[in-house]
């Protein structure tokens, strides 16, 4: 295994375009730990907080899942509080291993990976608009991120830690909230650009603020925003949540692939 990565690592993702768009993004900055045979396993944290990403490819052979196991085991063990991000086959090998070990785990996130060719104006127009963010506004927004991660089950980041995404995506016009009738800020959304795809993430509506369209309208927004500047928009969702996912849908996303995020069971 090599502790870097070259492109026929990103050859082989591209078997998995969409599905592990976020990893080849990753791939690309600085990475607590990287493992790669070049061949049929990758291995990537990018830093504590974050999943651990293994890519290995479709009815992978046993020797290769028993190989991510024994890596997984050696720099990253399940049970010391770490989640990967993986395919259902792999995450399926996993658990059986871990059952084996006296180690408790279980699926904790089923994603569903989307791309949106031709966006679709919602049914329903939410009232107010987009404002895309500024540094003025890189407060509130690190302020509302932490309640994304709260929401799909994730350990909350520190503000600092959100401050610093936050004025990264604002450096690339690249957040954006909405806001209502009143000039409230009701939802916000951000994309990250990657080769010819825009990752869309971020998606959060305040609770009290919720079954008014809004967050539908922003991501509408978004993605004719970012098509137009000739890309292709792609967004993570969380697969149990099957009424936010039915909007994505109605505004043209369409179901590319699947992962599943496996966490240890306290």
């Amino acid at each position: 295994m090599d502790s870097f990565v070259n492109e026929k690592d990103f050859v082989l993702l591209r078997q998995d375009r969409y599905t592990f768009a976020v990893l080849m993004r990753i791939l690309k900055g600085e990475c607590e730990l990287i493992q790669s045979n070049h061949e049929n396993l990758l291995l990537c944290h990018s830093e504590s907080h974050y999943p651990v990403w293994i890519w290995t490819p479709d009815n992978a052979a046993d020797e290769v899942k028993k190989n991510a196991w024994e890596l997984l085991r050696c720099l990253r063990p399940l049970g010391s509080g770490y989640r990967y991000n993986l395919k259902y086959e792999l995450a399926e090998y996993f658990l059986k291993m871990a059952a084996g070990e006296g180690v408790s785990a279980g699926i904790s996130m089923n994603m569903f990976v989307y791309d949106c060719p031709s966006p679709i104006l919602p049914d329903t127009v939410a009232d107010g608009g987009i404002f895309c963010c500024t540094t003025d506004d890189e407060e509130e927004a690190a302020a509302i991120i932490p309640n994304f991660y709260t929401e799909i089950g994730e350990e909350e980041p520190s503000y600092e830690h959100c401050l610093e995404k936050v004025r990264t995506y604002i450096a690339g016009k690249g957040f954006f909230f909405w806001k209502n009738k009143n000039g409230k800020t009701v939802a916000c959304c951000s994309y990250k650009l990657d080769s010819r795809l825009a990752s869309i993430g971020s998606v959060y509506t305040f609770p009290d603020e919720r079954r008014k369209h809004y967050a539908q309208n922003l991501v509408y927004q978004v993605t004719r925003k970012v098509s137009e500047m000739g890309y292709i928009p792609i967004l993570y969702t969380d697969a149990d949540y099957q009424a936010s996912n039915a909007c994505y849908e109605k505004i043209g996303y369409i179901l590319r692939g699947k992962l599943c995020t496996v966490a240890s069971i306290h």
